[in-house]
């Protein structure tokens, strides 16, 4: 048992270094791409406007855009480790604020979506597996056609039939409160999930269909076990490992494509704070949100990996070892 518990612990602390390496790592381009942009940085600042060379020389000051590049960035850097994100420069208020007033909308909207892929997801490869022939057949044309469709056509659709037409849900707003916020999000959850979740149900499908021709399954048919049990306890838990994984990166991306989401219908998330903020050239919010969404995607991958040992002993025991 300590064996394994300090494999474990050194594994974490290997992916946790080579997380912090990457965060840093990305920090130092997220910060270089101000300054690579073509123009000044003060020219961004400025807005385009005519600016005396005074009122320029202001904006240098106030920004310190003076100072040695590395001091800057380490200057902005510290800034980070104390959840100091700047000032933005389109909202005239600090970006962290400007963050914490929009993260619960989109974390919302990222679980409830995620919470749909993988439910539906799994469950309809599963199926598909199992229910060979029409079922099957079905279930390979539906996720082919949801694959192929764009979250803002869904979108689009999804706001015509069930928001404008039968009017069913809200086709703007996040809403208050528990209740009313799930179903708010409803539609902009189904949109943002679509196509991940065939993609999960292709890959369930997949893995489900290779455990399930493997030799130990043949062997517990034969020595009577009950084929629910075969499925569910033997062949679905191996099949798990490579959607575990895929699910992870899924999941994790799901910050970037909120963008369409939250613009097509009207959340006010990080996602539509992303488009404006790229849009105003208000750099200290790109920066931010751009990290935290490489932070996110970074702790998914983390998260996976934890959680390979409880989806295989196979690979606890390499751990261990």
């Amino acid at each position: 048992m300590s064996d394994a518990l300090s494999g474990a612990l050194r594994m974490i602390a290997k992916r946790v270094s080579a997380l912090a390496l990457l965060m840093l790592a990305t920090s130092f381009i997220v910060f270089s791409a101000m300054y690579l942009a073509p123009g000044s940085p003060e020219s961004f600042l400025a807005r385009g406007n005519s600016v005396t060379a005074d009122t320029l020389q202001a904006i240098r000051d106030q920004y310190r855009l003076d100072d040695p590049f590395f001091e800057r960035y380490l200057s902005w850097l510290g800034g980070l480790v104390t959840g100091d994100f700047g000032q933005s420069l389109q909202f005239r208020q600090p970006v962290d604020d400007l963050i914490a007033s929009r993260i619960t909308t989109t974390g919302a909207l990222v679980a409830y979506a995620s919470v749909l892929i993988l439910a539906s997801g799994i469950v309809i490869g599963v199926i598909a597996a199992v229910k060979r022939g029409k079922v099957d057949s079905a279930a390979i044309i539906g996720t082919t056609v949801a694959m192929g469709t764009p979250s803002f056509v869904v979108a689009i659709g999804l706001t015509s039939l069930f928001a404008v037409t039968l009017g069913w849900f809200p086709a703007f707003g996040a809403g208050e409160g528990f209740f009313n916020r799930i179903w708010h999000l409803t539609l902009p959850a189904v949109a943002l999930a679509l196509s991940s979740a065939a993609l999960v149900a292709r890959a369930t499908r997949s893995s489900m269909l290779a455990e399930m021709g493997k030799e130990y399954v043949e062997t517990a048919r034969v020595r009577g076990i009950p084929e629910g049990r075969i499925i569910w306890r033997h062949a679905f838990r191996n099949a798990m490992v490579p959607v575990v994984t895929l699910a992870g990166l899924v999941v994790s991306g799901l910050l970037v494509t909120t963008t369409l989401v939250e613009t097509a219908f009207g959340l006010n998330g990080m996602g539509s704070l992303l488009v404006q903020s790229v849009n105003a050239k208000d750099f200290p919010v790109t920066q931010a949100i751009v990290l935290i969404i490489v932070g996110v995607f970074a702790l998914c991958n983390l998260l996976v990996d934890l959680l390979y040992p409880l989806v295989d002993p196979r690979v606890r025991g390499k751990v261990g070892a």
